[in-house]
């Protein structure tokens, strides 16, 4: 707290956020104030807000030297700054404070628990981080690193666990008043693992075992893990890279699954029973959970893809941010999630139509329109003898540019595809998603919010996220039919 690195970011933030227009950020999801954002961090609930740090790096629109910033919310859609919270300032952290974790200590302090990165010389002449757990303590807004940091190291790695690949903790605390965390690691033939580790004041920390091992399945090195019971299944969630796809599954190359089974608190063994990506889209990782006071798991995730990260870097003082908060529950083996029902709250202006049927046509409808929109379809075959070939909504539209989402019936594939929305750029514009259809029926629900589009499919079975950065003007929506279609459409602005 009140190191001259830290003050330094405290004071650019100060002098360089007013340049930032608010017309030209998301309206309801979290952005960067100024600077560069990744991977969430610390999601808590303390003193009666939501807490999200996130990985910072204050002086530029891309990658730099890792600092935490700092975000605080009532209800997850309206955020308020505050200052940045960590910055490399010691000798275990020098070259980054990664992404980590928080938690309510019982005598009420905020605890961070984050990974410290120091870049050794390797004997090639390469530089390579070699990575431990550090945590800060403090009052929600000004936090001290603990004197006795790092307090995991690579001592307290299992046989083979690589010391360059070892981040991101989740700490918890369990039922006994212990805590618990969980990390990534991998071995020495790169392949993932979480590992798990137990403390009674959560400065101490004892090595307990491997919690998964990845066995050449999912990618390779397991990033950001986090792990809690959810409707009476244990749910572990972690980003892979370096991942191939199966199927229609796990095609984002550093991605996200999701593994869904049970947990033997007593021998702390996780049995896995199921597995599936967790965002079908473009843009979406590295995600944390919360728990909210009125019990529900609330999921953040970074809404990039490290892939594409780079293409608008440069045209703003600011780049990053974090997907809607989705609510979380377990429904026959998959994990389903809806927008926070918070949201409902930001409708306006609704709009309804019902029994549009069009047939091999475009059509554009009063009202519906705009970059700030929750809209619902739910759509059927408009001739019960013969089903559509494919149905599109556009939408981030002008004369030149669109970002759509069609859904071929046949295979029951649904597809976003941004190649139209101004890219110069051979970048990663398509993605497709094996979904859920009764002969042609679906429900959709599409939430544009400025610069991103996130749709929902049968409340909640998949969801597909992307970035959207057509300038704001473009804001028309329209729907086109190859063979007939007929929906009903309730839309609201946000």
């Amino acid at each position: 707290m009140g190191s001259e690195l830290l003050e330094k970011a405290r004071t650019f933030e100060r002098e360089n956020t007013k340049k930032v227009e608010e017309a030209k950020r998301p309206g309801f999801h979290l952005s960067v104030q100024v600077g560069w954002m990744n991977d969430p961090n610390g999601f808590s609930y303390y003193n009666g807000e939501y807490h999200l740090f996130y990985q910072y790096h204050p002086y530029a629109s891309y990658w730099g030297p890792m600092h935490w910033g700092h975000a605080v919310s009532k209800d997850l859609l309206h955020w308020r700054y505050l200052p940045a919270a960590l910055a490399p300032d010691e000798s275990y952290d020098k070259d980054g404070c990664f992404s980590g974790s928080a938690v309510e200590m019982d005598d009420g302090r905020h605890l961070l628990m984050y990974t410290g990165v120091v870049e050794e010389e390797l004997p090639d002449g390469t530089k390579k981080g070699v990575q431990t757990q550090c945590v800060a303590i403090g009052d929600g807004v000004n936090y001290e690193k603990y004197e006795g940091n790092p307090v995991i190291d690579e001592s307290q790695l299992p046989e083979g666990g690589d010391r360059f690949e070892f981040r991101d903790p989740r700490i918890w605390k369990a039922e006994d008043g212990t805590y618990r965390c969980v990390a990534g690691n991998c071995d020495g033939d790169r392949d993932g693992q979480i590992l798990l580790y137990s403390s009674k004041d959560a400065l101490h920390w004892n090595f307990e075992k491997i919690l998964l091992r990845n066995h050449d399945r999912f990618g390779k090195m397991w990033e950001c893990p986090d792990f809690f019971e959810l409707d009476g299944k244990q749910v572990l969630l972690t980003s892979p890279q370096d991942m191939l796809p199966q199927g229609f599954e796990y095609h984002n190359g550093n991605g996200t699954v999701c593994f869904i089974g049970t947990y033997d608190e007593e021998t702390d063994t996780f049995h896995e029973e199921h597995n599936q990506a967790i965002d079908y889209g473009i843009d979406f990782y590295a995600p944390q959970t919360v728990l909210t006071p009125d019990g529900r798991r609330i999921m953040i995730g970074w809404m990039q893809n490290w892939d594409t990260c780079n293409l608008y870097t440069f045209k703003e003082p600011w780049f990053g941010q974090m997907s809607l908060p989705r609510e979380l529950s377990v429904k026959n083996g998959r994990l389903i999630q809806k927008p926070i029902r918070e949201l409902e709250e930001l409708r306006h202006d609704k709009v309804v139509y019902e029994n549009v049927t069009l047939k091999d046509t475009t059509i554009r409808l009063d009202g519906i329109k705009g970059r700030r929109v929750d809209m619902e379809l739910t759509l059927r075959p408009g001739d019960e003898e013969k089903l559509y070939q494919k149905f599109w909504v556009r939408f981030a539209q002008d004369e030149k540019y669109f970002t759509s989402l069609s859904f071929r019936p046949h295979e029951s594939l649904l597809k976003v595809d941004r190649k139209f929305s101004g890219s110069r750029r051979a970048i990663i514009h398509q993605r497709r998603s094996l979904v859920r259809s009764d002969k042609g029926q679906i429900k959709l629900r599409i939430i544009l919010d400025n610069f991103s589009m996130e749709v929902f499919v049968n409340d909640g079975e998949h969801v597909m996220a992307a970035t959207v950065h057509t300038d704001l003007s473009a804001d028309g929506i329209s729907f086109v039919a190859d063979g007939a279609v007929t929906m009903d459409i309730v839309k609201y602005n946000l």
